[in-house]
């Protein structure tokens, strides 16, 4: 299996350089309104409901773009299930999804799978993301082969310069998945997600199965990739120490409810929701008598690869 050594960037902000997050351009590319999941979690003999879970009650957020709003939450908190349903990957009981203008719950899914081009999703596991029967040039050539009109030599000359600008050789398109390390598995995701040019990608934990020695080669990726092309991410995740280093609004959530909303440097200089405070004091810092202090004063400067 190929390996990767990134030196560890700590949540403290040692070792880091300035590069705050990069701030909204005009438009907005995702407004939610209202959104509510809930799930059967039971069933009698009769196929009737006999116990269901509000899994998201009410959830409104809008996300500019070039701008990276983060949902944060305990896991169990509703996060994935916004981030799902914003792409209709599952459907909301009710509530509205304008994703461009467009009121994305009342497609068709001919309608739908033309806009699939222009919004992508980073999932957490690299590994269950990529079908491990496929060489993972094909897999980053398959988006392309749906949602483009290229033939077979612009789309192999496409799949090579977004293996290069993701930082993988040419010499990796013909090798499967398992060969791969993870930080290499998410930077082949993420090469796979910006394929087609999305406006906007759902990142789900992105980092959170990997490695603390590479996650910040792959957040710095990320955020290299949002200034060039101006792409708004939906950043879910439960690292509040990583939320103060590249997020520009943070929503915070709690048993399927946003419980406070704000940017990020407002939302770490005084939270309002007791919950949000709780999630503050519960980062780790080197010194814990600083601990308020290091809140209330966010560094927004960019990991150091």
């Amino acid at each position: 299996m190929t390996t990767e050594t990134t030196p560890l960037s700590p949540a403290t902000g040692q070792g880091l350089h300035d590069h705050g997050p990069v701030r909204a351009q005009t438009g907005e590319v995702l407004r939610l309104t209202d959104l509510t999941k809930t799930f059967v979690t039971g069933r009698n003999l009769l196929g009737r409901a006999t116990g269901v879970h509000h899994a998201v009650q009410g959830v409104s957020l809008s996300v500019g773009r070039g701008e990276t709003v983060a949902v944060v939450g305990e896991s169990g908190a509703g996060k994935s299930t916004v981030g799902r349903m914003a792409l209709r990957l599952i459907e909301a009981n009710s509530g509205g999804i304008e994703f461009g203008g467009r009121d994305l719950r009342a497609m068709s899914q001919r309608e739908l799978r033309r806009m699939r081009s222009r919004m992508r999703m980073i999932f957490q596991d690299p590994y269950s993301s990529l079908d491990p029967t496929m060489v993972v040039g094909d897999i980053v050539g398959e988006p392309l082969r749906v949602h483009s009109d290229l033939d077979s030599r612009a789309r192999a000359e496409t799949v090579l310069e977004l293996f290069r600008r993701v930082g993988m050789d040419s010499h990796h398109l013909d090798r499967y998945p398992y060969e791969f390390s993870g930080g290499q598995l998410q930077r082949i995701a993420i090469a796979r997600a910006i394929a087609t040019g999305p406006d906007l990608i759902v990142c789900d934990e992105p980092v959170a199965a990997l490695d603390m020695s590479i996650r910040a080669q792959v957040i710095n990726l990320l955020s290299d990739l949002q200034q060039e092309r101006g792409i708004a991410y939906l950043f879910i995740t439960h690292d509040l120490s990583l939320v103060r280093l590249i997020a520009d609004r943070v929503v915070v959530m709690y048993r399927g409810e946003i419980v406070e909303s704000a940017p990020t440097s407002e939302l770490f200089e005084d939270p309002q929701h007791e919950y949000t405070r709780t999630l503050l004091d519960a980062v780790p810092v080197p010194d814990p008598s600083r601990r308020r202090v290091l809140a209330t004063k966010p560094d927004t400067r960019r990991i150091a690869p």
